[in-house]
């Protein structure tokens, strides 16, 4: 027994020194303090296990995760629109949830701005968790499972809201998508392919504007001259604010790990690149209050897209994507007893 628990703490340490993180220095400063030490490493396991726990939902089948996947850069592949509890369907595609230390405002609509009560709109949603906050810290707090973990986060096992939702936030700002092969070319331990300089060039003159790097978005919320969908009816940005000009603006999204995160669009309308790619080179600029960055007409022959794709290949984070530090936490929700992994 005393050789196990050696062994058993001696991973906890390695688990803990894993967890500190640091981003590029090109990358700007972040809106959120990022505090990746052994000294946040309860709070961030806590975060992630109810993060993956459908303990969260009224009738605990939806997770976070159920929306948000690990192995698509936490988004989601399977359908366009994202599923809740009963088999519902919402009117939205689930976007990745990676840097988000450096989103001043959340959704596709901006209509959260800060992380910590984020999570309030999923869990409380009748279409996607349609559970009320009471029912989940009433739960969590007759889970033997939970005031440990609580514990061990925070000093004693108190269960409320806001410690819950701290949690949460805690373990999503460690989602930092950082070592693709553009991060390595940009830090002189890779080089680009031919085709990729090419197609960063291309990128650089036509998508940067939007997609500024190195986080690849800037965050803004743009009309880009999409067509409305019939059914939902979704406005966008302008659900929001009521005013005419954010008519069908949407919040731009980040290209890292573009690979990992379709089908694309705010709809999920476009399951290939190429096809996101047509649309812009076909963008019917009559729309009203469409992008002034889709003023002119973008010009791309079947080489230049070809290149242009292959840059954006570039932005894939394979290390993030298989790094189990983010997957689903077997040996807490799975092993209660062993909460230390």
């Amino acid at each position: 027994m005393k050789n196990g628990l050696i062994i058993s703490l001696f991973f906890l340490c390695i688990a803990a020194s894993n967890i500190t993180k640091h981003y590029p220095n090109y990358f700007p400063k972040p809106n959120y303090e990022l505090n990746f030490s052994s000294n946040t490493y309860d709070l961030t396991q806590l975060g992630r296990a109810l993060f993956y726990d459908p303990i969260l939902s009224a009738n605990n089948t939806i997770s976070c995760a159920s929306c948000h996947s690990p192995y698509n850069s936490f988004a989601h592949t399977d359908h366009a629109l994202s599923h809740g509890i009963h088999d519902s369907i919402g009117k939205r595609n689930a976007p990745a949830l990676i840097n988000l230390a450096w989103q001043k405002e959340l959704m596709w609509d901006g209509a959260i701005n800060h992380l910590d009560v984020q999570a309030l709109a999923p869990i409380t949603h009748p279409g996607e968790m349609a559970e009320s906050i009471e029912n989940v810290i009433d739960k969590l707090q007759n889970k033997k499972l939970y005031p440990p973990l609580f514990k061990k986060a925070y000093g004693n096992s108190l269960i409320n809201s806001q410690r819950m939702l701290k949690a949460l936030t805690q373990f999503q700002l460690t989602l930092i998508s950082d070592n693709s092969k553009y991060d390595k070319v940009r830090q002189s331990e890779d080089t680009f392919s031919v085709q990729e300089n090419k197609g960063y060039k291309l990128f650089l003159k036509h998508c940067n504007s939007c997609h500024t790097e190195p986080l690849f978005t800037n965050y803004k919320f743009e009309n880009n001259g999409l067509s409305i969908d019939s059914q939902s009816m979704d406005l966008g940005r302008f659900n929001i604010t009521k005013i005419s000009k954010d008519s069908m603006k949407f919040k731009v999204p980040t290209l890292r790990n573009v690979g990992y995160t379709y089908p694309y669009m705010h709809d999920g309308r476009f399951k290939k690149l190429s096809s996101v790619i047509n649309h812009y080179t076909s963008v019917n600029k009559e729309y009203k209050y469409i992008s002034k960055e889709l003023d002119h007409k973008i010009l791309l022959s079947s080489n230049d897209k070809s290149d242009l794709i292959s840059f954006l290949i570039t932005l894939n984070d394979r290390d993030f994507i298989f790094n189990p530090q983010n997957k689903f936490p077997r040996k807490i929700l799975l092993q209660p007893r062993e909460i230390s992994n």
